[in-house]
């Protein structure tokens, strides 16, 4: 079996593979700002109540602070949902994107997770099954807390090599470049060797997140000791609480397991990589894009707003400033990441470089707030999608890179990878 067959047969108690249409107790699930009005009016035509008010999480994420009257009145509706059912794991305005205060507070290895948006797929960097449903589905899940799918194939990818100068973003783009936008369609994608062994949580969060962009159900991850020593540092999980977890750890023979594609990919002669408009899978290598004009460069997001890509943005900042032409946003993807930043002096070197510091959430990432292109505009950012007019005006231009790349090309004022 691959990871995901044997997470969900786990699940179910029966044995199950790929194409099986299965039902399953969800353990975990989430909606926000964006997507609890909707899933609540659908919720109240099925049910007066939800199944478990304590495996719910309400986060505000998407328009923090409300940018609009429209922003203003569906958090205002979502709150009105919260304080119904008793959801006591709410996090308002500020506190973080969802996903990341999923990975901060809950998420635990072999959980099925189920979010109200699509990269939800993030937690799969947990080895847990996790994976965006839309509005309906949610109101079902909300309340009876089952749901069913069927079970998706698998798209194992294997890193190899060994190249410094290569980041996770890199790396995701070099395999949405592989495998293609609709290469994966509801098809986990499953990654290992030894590059992805020796990941951070951060840097394999950041591989799982982009498995939609691929048309991917999920993105999954083995735990290991990584995995173990994050739940014990970062969330303050006991020892006791971390043997149970190992003791219930599912491992894959990758040599016998039934994959529908296998994918290697050798960074060690790899250049870091550029998503061009208009899509994630429209990849080329820097050297190809250098010298492109940019007018913005946005550091943040789910897929690269946690502490350790704002610690590999500030190494290029520091003592330097933005480009008199560039407007630099950084917003960490949660409080505690703003504070440790803080703590660090990250903050003070953005600041000191010229950026604008905005408060933690997705921010100009889906176009609806604080950072929004108008037309022509061109924005190098370290988000997971560049579709035309995500950001702003139909006819603005976004590039996707990773953090050291749009440090340093905030600096230049054009994309480069050259300090």
């Amino acid at each position: 079996m691959s990871l995901v067959e044997k997470i969900l047969s786990k699940k179910t108690g029966e044995d199950i593979s790929a194409g099986d249409s299965i039902e399953v107790e969800v353990d975990l699930a989430m909606t926000h700002d964006g997507t609890t009005p909707l899933t609540y009016k659908a919720l109240q035509e099925m049910s007066n109540n939800v199944w478990d008010p304590e495996k719910i999480v309400i986060a505000f994420d998407h328009n923090v602070p409300p940018n609009t009257v429209k922003a203003a009145e569906m958090q205002k509706l979502t709150l009105e949902f919260v304080k119904k059912f008793k959801i006591k794991k709410f996090h308002k305005g500020g506190e973080g994107i969802c996903h990341q205060i999923l990975a901060e507070n809950y998420v635990l290895p072999n959980m099925f997770i189920a979010g109200g948006d699509s990269h939800t797929c993030t937690h799969g960097a947990f080895g847990a099954f996790a994976t965006g449903f839309g509005a309906t589905d949610m109101a079902y899940i909300y309340a009876t807390g089952e749901t069913w799918i069927k079970v998706p194939k698998t798209i194992k990818v294997e890193i190899t090599g060994r190249n410094e100068n290569i980041s996770a973003k890199d790396i995701v783009l070099k395999v949405c470049k592989e495998i293609g936008r609709r290469g994966a369609t509801y098809m986990a994608i499953e990654y290992c060797g030894e590059v992805v062994k020796n990941m951070s949580m951060a840097s394999r969060m950041t591989l799982c997140n982009m498995a939609i962009e691929m048309g991917g159900k999920t993105g999954i991850i083995e735990t290991d000791e990584i995995t173990y020593n994050y739940l014990k540092k970062e969330r303050g999980l006991s020892d006791d609480d971390i043997n149970k977890l190992k003791k219930e750890r599912i491992t894959v023979n990758k040599d016998e397991a039934n994959y529908h594609k296998e994918v290697v990919i050798d960074i060690t002669d790899m250049e870091e990589q550029i998503a061009v408009p208009h899509h994630p899978d429209n990849v080329k290598p820097v050297s190809e894009v250098a010298g492109k004009a940019i007018d913005q460069v946005f550091i943040g997001s789910c897929t690269n707003g946690r502490l350790e890509d704002l610690r590999e943005a500030a190494k290029y900042l520091k003592g330097r400033r933005v480009h008199e032409d560039v407007k630099l946003i950084v917003i960490p993807a949660s409080k505690k990441v703003f504070l440790q930043a803080l703590k660090e002096g990250i903050i003070e070197v953005f600041i000191k470089a010229g950026a604008m510091i905005c408060t933690p959430g997705c921010g100009p990432c889906l176009g609806a707030h604080q950072g929004v292109l108008a037309e022509g505009e061109v924005c190098l950012s370290t988000t997971n999608r560049n579709f035309r007019g995500r950001m702003g005006h139909i006819n603005s231009y976004i590039y996707l890179s990773s953090p050291k790349i749009a440090a340093i090309s905030a600096v230049k004022g054009y994309i480069s990878n050259e300090i």
